[in-house]
């Protein structure tokens, strides 16, 4: 009897690893399909359409391998759990993040930069840089790629944690610009690494590093340069949880996030594309109530608006930009008239026609450093 059970032990693991298997995916096709995870702040894969020639290719399966790990039932648990027994085996890392010192989650953005497309993106950066450092002048089109955390935070990463590459390709921007228009913001940001200047749950830099940022951008480019006293810092939440904290699946403490509120009141208004409407307020606080509180700015990221102030310089400046622009574009209200802002990820607009008619004195690119490279948007620069 007991010699049977024996042999029986074997068949019961072999029907219990298959009954999981094919459980979990008839439970993952049955199951309605979400459209967004809130979590990660992502739209996630939905079933692809079965196609001839996409299976013949790969694409299919590639698809729908990608729509069953997006789909998987409780995923988020799965993936906490996941990420608690890693912590607890002591291990350093998790899907391509460091468990840095001081509660800081670190993106590592490996390969991001070793791609075509991040190949691509320098290319069509150097050649819109190249033909409107020669109309605007060098002293007025700014291009200011910002570091990750992982390229600047490197006292708070595990031993011997590599960077990622992202000062590598910071230095390979910089070689194909004219002379004059790129901003090393990562200088600026190194000496103030005894701040917090990046969110410890997410992947945007805080609203400090961007004032230290602009104070010195402002300097070299002509501008009113802002002081401490001119601002009145203002924390609005100590609960946001970012999206580097979310693809682990684990709660922690929350971060805080602060606006620097003008003592010298400036009116202005923010007309946004994708409302069709005019706003008077850089912010939208009931987006605090929301798991995305980044979103705080602006209310998240627009196609294009433009903010007109009361700035008697008679400067129009045009930023294209991903979310990194966001928390920046604030300090600009005391200088520019008019300021512009494209989102390239999320229009069609084509950018020479935009700068033809805009009436622009000043250009600036921003964007981050691993966004940049993986940003399928950035040859638009060039239509």
């Amino acid at each position: 009897m007991n010699g049977e059970k024996i042999k029986r032990q074997p068949c019961i693991t072999v029907m219990v690893f298959l009954l999981l298997l094919f459980g979990l995916t008839v439970a993952t096709l049955c199951k309605p399909s979400a459209a967004f995870s809130e979590t990660e702040n992502r739209v996630l894969a939905q079933m692809p359409k079965i196609k001839a020639e996409e299976i013949r290719n790969g694409e299919f399966e590639t698809d729908y391998e990608e729509y069953l790990t997006d789909q998987f039932p409780f995923r988020d648990r799965w993936i906490g759990l996941k990420t608690s027994i890693e912590r607890l085996l002591f291990k350093r890392e998790s899907k391509d993040i460091y468990f840095a010192r001081d509660g800081y989650f670190v993106e590592k953005h490996t390969g991001s930069y070793a791609t075509q497309m991040a190949e691509r993106n320098v290319a069509a950066l150097a050649e819109f840089a190249g033909r409107y450092t020669e109309q605007f002048g060098a002293e007025h089109i700014s291009v200011m790629v910002v570091p990750n955390a992982v390229d600047i935070l490197q006292d708070k990463l595990p031993p011997y944690a590599s960077s990622g590459g992202g000062d590598d390709y910071l230095a390979q921007i910089a070689d194909v610009l004219p002379e004059g228009v790129w901003f090393d913001a990562a200088s600026v940001l190194r000496r103030h690494t005894d701040e917090e200047i990046y969110y410890h749950t997410d992947h945007h830099w805080k609203t400090l590093a961007a004032f230290y940022v602009y104070q010195e951008w402002a300097k070299a480019r002509g501008c009113l340069v802002p002081e401490w006293a001119d601002y009145m810092i203002q924390t609005v939440t100590d609960s946001f949880e970012g999206t580097v904290q979310s693809k682990l699946g684990i709660q922690t403490a929350g971060d805080t996030i602060e606006l620097f509120i003008p003592v010298k009141e400036t009116a202005y208004q923010v007309y946004k594309e994708s409302t069709g409407e005019s706003e008077n307020s850089l912010y939208d606080y009931e987006a605090l109530n929301t798991k995305d509180k980044y979103a705080v700015y602006f209310g998240g990221n627009d196609p294009f608006m433009q903010i007109s102030t009361e700035a008697d310089s008679g400067r129009k400046i045009l930023v294209i930009k991903d979310s990194y622009a966001n928390c920046f574009i604030p300090f600009m209200l005391g200088e520019f008239q008019q300021i512009d802002v494209l989102d390239l990820r999320y229009t069609n607009r084509k950018v020479s026609e935009l700068i033809e008619t805009g009436g622009y004195t000043d250009l600036l690119v921003l964007y981050n450093v691993s966004g940049f490279a993986e940003d399928m948007s950035i040859t638009k620069l060039t239509n």
